[in-house]
């Protein structure tokens, strides 16, 4: 029974894909019928068919040029359901009128066509060009310092968009900030660690010091990829531990790593907080933002996460704003200080639209 439901599920999952291609195809030719005459349809509808399942291809066939096509047209079909209707209202107001529908076609694909570029335009440089968005609190507890300055970066998603490059300037704005401690929120990779490796990017990584040291988490796309042995021992080769429900103790203070919530068997809070000296205090690493209020009960002191992207692509915010109880920024909850970052890569499509790639550093000051 649970199996027909699968099936039932992708089948309508399926159905209400292929319509939505349908909708941007019949948009697309619409306007190319009129704007390029002599264009075969077979050949068009072709080429929509392999856009449109590209991803899929890539994924299978592990071919980059596929995924990096098929991870664009998502951002083309969420921006085409956005656009697309009200182009076709405008297009059957203006009908009405004395300009030939001709006319009033090829001038409103034209105009849908720039909205897209502007809209392409403005994403990439939102998501390749991060900024370093600061934060500074006060936590009341002893410590042999009278501050510490974190560099934190999440969901890099390195792989295959998320390249040498956007990497490389990750090092620098980390380097430049020269903190001490590093933290890595989870989904450092996307997905397969192969592509990480095949480009080399592991030593460009590795350039990443801090005197206190650098650790991670396991993200859920680290999961999806099904080979965390393989990039644990990557990380652990660059001097990157990644805690797998673990926790390590520097002087004063307690780095509790979680697993990511996609694991079924992880700890929970109470667990791996008991037996600690509270008078410590205690950073968490938790890839999903969704247990702020255990952080809290349990005398976590900050809580550093990832996981939303802050949407990625607005108005997709919304939803994130809607599913956690902090989706972005910085919160404080009693003694907890929590902070979301939206990421400093991307899935998907490499664009960000009322978001930003971002580096977040943080600057606690102790008073016990």
């Amino acid at each position: 029974m649970k199996n027909y439901y699968i099936a039932l599920q992708v089948l309508i999952m399926f159905f209400l894909y292929n319509l939505i291609v349908f909708y941007i195809g019949w948009n697309g030719w619409a306007w190319l019928a009129i704007a390029w005459p002599s264009l075969p349809l077979t050949f068009y509808i072709t080429v929509v068919l392999i856009i449109a399942y590209s991803y899929i291809f890539g994924r299978i066939l592990h071919l980059p040029f596929f995924k990096i096509v098929g991870a664009c047209w998502f951002a083309v079909v969420q921006y085409g359901l956005l656009i697309l209707p009200i182009a076709n209202i405008a297009v059957l107001f203006l009908s009405f009128g004395e300009i030939p529908l001709d006319h009033v076609i090829f001038w409103t694909g034209v105009v849908v066509l720039l909205m897209l570029i502007f809209i392409f335009s403005i994403g990439l440089y939102n998501a390749y060009q991060p900024i370093v968005r600061s934060y500074q609190f006060i936590i009341n507890k002893k410590s042999e310092r009278d501050s510490i300055t974190i560099a934190v970066a999440s969901d890099m998603h390195f792989g295959v968009l998320s390249g040498k490059s956007h990497l490389q300037r990750l090092v620098t704005k980390i380097t430049e900030l020269q903190p001490d401690l590093i933290l890595l929120p989870g989904d450092i990779i996307d997905d397969d660690p192969k592509p990480f490796m095949k480009k080399k990017m592991d030593s460009i990584m590795g350039k990443l010091k801090a005197p206190l040291g650098v650790y991670g988490v396991l993200g859920n796309h680290e999961y999806y990829g099904r080979a965390i042995p393989a990039f644990v021992q990557i990380m652990k080769d660059i001097n990157i531990s990644i805690l797998q429900d673990e926790i390590i103790e520097l002087d004063d203070l307690y780095i509790i790593g979680r697993k990511d919530k996609t694991d079924k068997n992880r700890k929970e809070i109470s667990q791996l907080v008991e037996g600690l000296d509270i008078s410590k205090t205690l950073f968490m690493l938790d890839h999903q933002p969704s247990e702020l209020m255990q952080a809290e009960q349990h005398g976590v002191d900050v809580i550093l996460s990832g996981h939303t992207h802050r949407g990625q692509m607005a108005p997709n915010h919304l939803i994130t704003k809607r599913i956690f109880e902090l989706d972005w920024g910085y919160k404080q909850k009693s003694q907890l200080h929590a902070v979301v970052s939206s990421g400093y890569g991307f899935w998907g499509p490499p664009i960000r639209i009322g978001s930003r790639s971002e580096v977040v550093h943080i600057t606690i000051h102790f008073q016990g």
